[in-house]
């Protein structure tokens, strides 16, 4: 398994960190290869400039600005989101992560012909898992359309394998949570990722001296 953790949150010492240890726990004890990119800690430019832009459909040059994130996508067969949500949807860096990265020849095809859609272009990744905080509470974020959470577990799952198996954790009323709620959503973040990945690789036994 090689999966690569997108980490979006300004500060190190968030519950979106212990959010993002938790999961990168539970896929080292699966173990599995594992990136993580923290796009506020690298510096990541979220920006979809006019020199990007004009080179957008131009692949493989389309890649060079994002060459490590672009590199990382295309090995990994696991995609982790974690983040908080702001104004119902991803960050702003999250969805500049979203416009650069996922470029047409890597992430998509492009229409061939007039009247054609996109094709789906990630076909190797066959988990994808997000887990965000809220500020809202559940019905609120339903009733605004949960566009964060569309925008990942559709517009994002559409361009995966066929049956790339999903999952979803969201710590809703995050701004009124608790201590306890705070660690009932830890917990609830390794029983989701326990489905997704599958259980922690047991340690071989040894076999007895003969």
């Amino acid at each position: 398994m090689r999966a690569l953790v997108i980490h979006c949150h300004p500060d190190p010492a968030s519950f979106t960190a212990a959010v993002r240890d938790r999961v990168l726990a539970r896929l080292r004890d699966r173990g599995a290869e594992v990136r993580l990119h923290d796009l506020h800690a690298s510096g990541f430019d979220p920006v979809l400039g006019l020199q990007d832009w004009r080179r957008y459909n131009d692949s493989p040059a389309n890649r060079l600005p994002v060459a490590r994130e672009a590199a990382d996508l295309a090995w990994c067969d696991t995609l982790i989101f974690v983040y908080p949500t702001w104004w119902y949807g991803v960050p702003a860096m999250l969805k500049g992560w979203l416009d650069r990265v996922l470029l047409p020849d890597l992430a998509f095809l492009m229409p061939r012909a007039e009247g054609e859609t996109i094709r789906p272009g990630l076909h190797h990744i066959t988990r994808l898992g997000v887990f965000t905080t809220c500020g809202a509470s559940w019905w609120l974020t339903m009733l605004m359309g949960a566009p964060g959470k569309r925008t990942l577990l559709r517009g994002v799952r559409y361009l995966c394998a066929p049956r790339c198996r999903t999952a979803y954790a969201a710590h809703y009323l995050m701004d009124s949570s608790t201590p306890d709620s705070r660690a009932r959503h830890l917990d609830r973040v390794d029983r989701v990722m326990k489905r997704l990945v599958g259980q922690s690789l047991e340690p071989k036994r040894q076999e007895p001296a003969r």
